[in-house]
């Protein structure tokens, strides 16, 4: 369902994010984002001068290269458009990420690295929703190649291999677990998917 209608207004700002996730020839994971703002008005910059409606504010991409454990191999940023023309020259200082699992803590590590000074606010604000869409891009991938390495190692086969896996895979705890309102120990989500987990009544 939509929002409500709003009242009588003018768009004054907008901000588009959009992220990819891609699976590479080598088996390692590409995930980019791409990051616009623009204004709906004209305004001076110091540096670039008259900016018109709908011109770029900013205009800004990272690509994280990542394994199946979420290791980052790759890290490359650019800044196309910014406000001020030092902007770009900070894109070096994220090749401090190679190395760093994304997982519990990634946010808090990504501040300690690259907060203040040492980063880009907008830049590091969008490693946030990149790092969610790198667990959107690998998880039923992953699901499907354990359990195929499953079928393959018991050799099950059909139905009853992926029954084994999905079943071994159940009992395990589920990372997200109470990481949001759906997955709260007590949902009904939880109730149906991950019932040795339940603690609801």
């Amino acid at each position: 369902m939509p929002l409500s209608s709003p009242a009588q207004r003018e768009r004054m700002h907008t901000r588009r994010i959009e992220i990819d996730g891609y699976l590479r020839e080598d088996g390692l994971w590409d995930i980019e984002a791409h990051l616009t703002d623009e204004k709906s008005y004209e305004f001076d910059n110091e540096w670039r001068g008259r900016v018109e409606p709908g011109a770029k504010v900013h205009d800004m991409w990272i690509r994280l290269t990542v394994d199946d454990a979420r290791v980052i191999h790759g890290v490359e940023v650019t800044t196309d458009v910014g406000p001020y023309r030092i902007c770009p020259e900070v894109a070096p200082n994220f090749q401090v990420l190679k190395g760093i699992k994304i997982g519990r803590g990634w946010f808090s590590r990504v501040k300690e690295l690259l907060g203040g000074t040492r980063g880009c606010t907008h830049l590091v604000e969008l490693l946030g929703p990149l790092a969610t869409v790198v667990y959107q891009t690998q998880t039923s991938q992953l699901l499907e190649r354990k359990r195929a390495k499953a079928a393959v190692a018991g050799n099950p086969s059909g139905e009853a291999g992926a029954a084994q896996a999905a079943a071994s895979q159940a009992r395990r705890r589920p990372w997200w677990l109470n990481t949001c309102h759906a997955y709260a120990s007590d949902s009904e989500v939880v109730k149906r998917f991950h019932p040795d987990f339940y603690t609801g009544t």
